[in-house]
């Protein structure tokens, strides 16, 4: 499985996102709609991240695809533009946002961990600590690779 595949499996299996029956999730609105590289991307669904055994609310993720589906299968198709937005709703630091990242790499990549661990490195290199209302995102680029945008400014490319 490629990178690209297993960040984006990675970050719907634990934004427990849906179709999206509404574009607003606790007060955070996103457009039904992106242009995203030439492509039209549409809202497929909306989740909140919820961590620690105290459930406290983390970030609100939208996903957004070329072909909205229910089947996830679909949705991790590398050869399709893709771009997963974080919108944050507390203060993270950036130990915790490291340590999330490689614990939900450690449960989704299993056995594939040792080839990813360099491109792991590179994304944690880039995370910063996130205020309240800053965003994360991730844009998959057919065959490039997993564009990291960390609120707003362009961090690089993960290739792979």
């Amino acid at each position: 499985m490629k990178a690209a595949a297993v960040l984006m499996g990675l970050l719907l299996t634990t934004s427990g996102m849906s179709a999206a029956q509404a574009k607003i999730c606790h007060s955070i609105e996103f457009p039904e709609h992106l242009q995203v590289r030439g492509s039209e991307l549409t809202l497929n669904g909306l989740g909140m991240r919820k961590a620690t055994f105290l459930k406290v609310n983390v970030y609100v993720a939208a996903l957004y695809v070329t072909h909205p589906s229910h089947d996830p299968q679909p949705l991790m198709e590398p050869n399709s533009t893709a771009e997963l937005i974080l919108r944050f709703v507390r203060n993270v630091g950036v130990d915790d946002l490291r340590k999330a990242w490689g614990e939900g790499f450690e449960k989704a990549a299993k056995g594939q961990l040792p080839a990813l661990e360099a491109r792991i490195a590179t994304l944690s290199g880039w995370m910063s600590d996130m205020k309240k209302g800053q965003t994360l995102a991730f844009v998959r680029l057919p065959g490039g690779g997993v564009e990291v945008i960390v609120d707003g400014a362009n961090s690089g490319t993960i290739h792979g």
